[in-house]
């Protein structure tokens, strides 16, 4: 299985950090590679919500990664599961307060089936890199 994952305190209370994240629609903002985004289906940031996504993939070609919303938790949770696109993880945001804000911890998960098991290093390193976006999100929500 292809993990990754990556933690940070953003100076920030779970409900705003929560706010920010599940509403996709910010996901331009601090995600290099969301060519665009628009929620299809369900309200923003609730169980349920889906989003059209598309994203720079190899060679700068564009390749969707729509999503869904697949756990809703206000300030602590929020999971999304992959639903187009050649990769199809599964994602999760925990959020806990802390004195000084709020740790967020994003974690991917994917099981490589087929032809994509001889990528799965090339996938790692992919879902690597999005984890490591968190310091973007920290310099955006920390900005005043």
């Amino acid at each position: 299985m292809a993990h990754a994952e990556n933690e940070i305190t953003i100076r920030r209370s779970p409900q705003d950090v929560y706010a920010f994240l599940a509403d996709g629609l910010h996901n331009p903002q601090w995600r290099r590679g969301v060519r665009s985004i628009a929620l299809t289906g369900g309200t923003p940031g609730a169980l349920g919500a889906v989003y059209s996504q598309t994203l720079t993939g190899p060679g700068g070609r564009p390749i969707a990664g729509d999503y869904t919303i697949t756990a809703a938790e206000p300030g602590k949770r929020l999971g999304f599961q992959v639903i187009a696109g050649p990769a199809r993880p599964t994602g999760e945001y925990q959020l806990t307060e802390a004195a000084t804000g709020t740790v967020v911890r994003f974690t991917l998960d994917l099981q490589p089936k087929g032809l994509m098991k001889f990528v799965e290093p090339v996938i790692k390193r992919t879902m690597r890199a999005e984890v490591d976006q968190l310091d973007n999100l920290k310099n955006i929500l920390e900005t005043p």
